[in-house]
């Protein structure tokens, strides 16, 4: 079903341009939490190096997914970004009529940070563009951070079920 993220993300998920409504909101759907968990869980698998470049997926966690980085100092502009994520939405949408989520993987903490505004607002950019709803989030070892509604979900040590 169009608007859907892996079985329904898109049902938790505000589409509009505006800041009221967009984003994530609480109570999280199951299925979204299950998503975004998941999401969580594989970065922390793959992942053991304290530092290491953000790398910007999109698609959806646990299956087919896109991906992105940028090399250490290479400058990139809001235009690239957002041409770079507009690529990426349009690849996962040709396979598949459900929304692809944008997740950006990164050290650190569940806070903004400049990466995570910077490709927030490529990503709004490109979705605006492309006329659909975004669904994106921040995750990092320890769980998730929708940067536009605020919510998240983290974990001490995160686990398979």
């Amino acid at each position: 079903m169009p608007g859907e993220v892996n079985g329904g993300v898109g049902d938790g998920v505000g589409g509009g341009s505006g800041g009221v409504g967009e984003g994530i909101r609480e109570p999280v759907p199951r299925a979204i939490a299950t998503v975004l968990r998941r999401a969580a869980l594989d970065h922390a698998r793959a992942e053991h190096r304290r530092g290491f470049p953000p790398l910007l997926h999109v698609g959806f966690p646990g299956g087919a997914e896109e991906l992105f980085t940028l090399a250490p100092g290479e400058p990139a502009d809001h235009a690239l970004r957002a041409d770079v994520v507009a690529a990426l939405l349009h690849r996962c949408r040709r396979s598949t009529d459900r929304l692809p989520l944008v997740w950006l993987t990164r050290a650190g903490p569940l806070e903004l940070q400049d990466v995570d505004a910077a490709w927030l607002a490529a990503a709004r950019t490109a979705a605006a563009e492309a006329g659909t709803p975004l669904a994106m989030v921040v995750v990092t070892r320890h769980g998730w951070w929708d940067p536009r509604s605020g919510v998240r979900r983290s974990w001490k040590r995160l686990r398979e079920r």
